[in-house]
């Protein structure tokens, strides 16, 4: 089973000292993580009571680093771990601009980014960057088929949809991968409602269940998706699946890798196809970082 390691908690972990983040990712990577993930805020507002999926971790003065920036910083001190947002709210960012970026991402790191899309749930954010909340699932799937437009097609592209439009533009350089999809895999962060299936089936190479979900959930999640994907013509047996790992703790608080295994033993049979851990629910300082990392990695590559 893979392994994705999220960075997290910033300021317990690593203060404001960033080169303390880029010592962390060495670690992650000689550690045999599959995936570097990132999580995004572009502004916090202070109502993190309204957070749909139970209490929000960390307080409206929590650090939040553009991950696509931190990532790209990131790739100049890593040689094999995948670069992962989990996820990116991407319509807070032109949909050209955004593609311009995540391509030049692509580039600089050999063709390791995975990008973990959704369009977030702070009202805050849309308010600040001048946009419309209240539309910003069709600001989504425009931003998104514009981007695979831009990183597919031949230059000189053009686009038209209700929120995005351009053309004959050109875009360049596009990313080093190149799957007919979207080039660069793309992974949904929202729940598998029928609507979110016909997304994910359209231009989604993977599915990151919110962390809340239940195992019942999963299953059928992964489920309706695999029949998504079947019913465009896609192969079902290529979803990915990034879900939250079931780590276990003792009586001390102490991480029990045993129950966390015996905790997990279904989660292959169910679809995921890499486990999910935070390094702030489960580290104490940078000092644990690559022990924590390297069990981890141990404990989910025997399921």
């Amino acid at each position: 089973m893979d392994v994705s390691v999220t960075l997290s908690g910033f300021s317990r972990l690593f203060g404001n000292d960033f080169a303390r983040v880029l010592d962390a990712a060495r670690a992650i990577d000689g550690a045999g993580a599959t995936t570097l993930v990132l999580a995004d805020h572009v502004v916090m507002g202070d109502r993190v009571d309204r957070y749909p999926f139970g209490t929000f971790p960390y307080g409206p003065e929590e650090p939040w680093p553009e991950p696509l920036t931190l990532l790209a910083a990131i790739a100049g001190v890593t040689t094999e771990v995948r670069l992962g947002t989990g996820i990116v709210i991407t319509p807070l960012r032109p949909a050209p601009l955004l593609a311009k970026i995540c391509a030049t991402l692509d580039q600089v790191s050999g063709g390791r980014l995975t990008l973990g899309v959704g369009p977030g749930w702070q009202r805050e954010e849309y308010a600040a960057c001048g946009l419309d909340f209240a539309n910003r699932w069709q600001i989504f799937d425009d931003g998104l088929r514009a981007c695979a437009a831009l990183w597919t097609q031949q230059p000189p592209v053009s686009f038209a949809s209700q929120t995005t439009s351009f053309g004959p533009t050109w875009c360049l350089p596009q990313p080093v991968q190149n799957s007919a999809i979207s080039a660069i895999p793309l992974v949904y962060g929202i729940p598998a409602t029928p609507v979110n299936v016909t997304r994910i089936a359209e231009l989604g190479a993977g599915w990151i269940p919110i962390h809340t979900t239940t195992p019942d959930g999963l299953r059928e999640g992964v489920a309706a998706i695999r029949a998504g994907f079947e019913n465009v013509g896609r192969d079902a047996a290529s979803l990915r699946v990034r879900a939250t790992g079931r780590v276990q703790s003792d009586a001390t608080g102490k991480i029990d890798w045993s129950a966390t295994l015996d905790a997990s033993a279904d989660l292959r049979e169910i679809g995921v196809t890499e486990v999910a851990v935070g390094l702030g629910r489960h580290c104490s300082d940078t000092t644990s970082i690559e022990h924590f990392v390297t069990r981890a990695v141990a404990c989910f590559a025997a399921l």
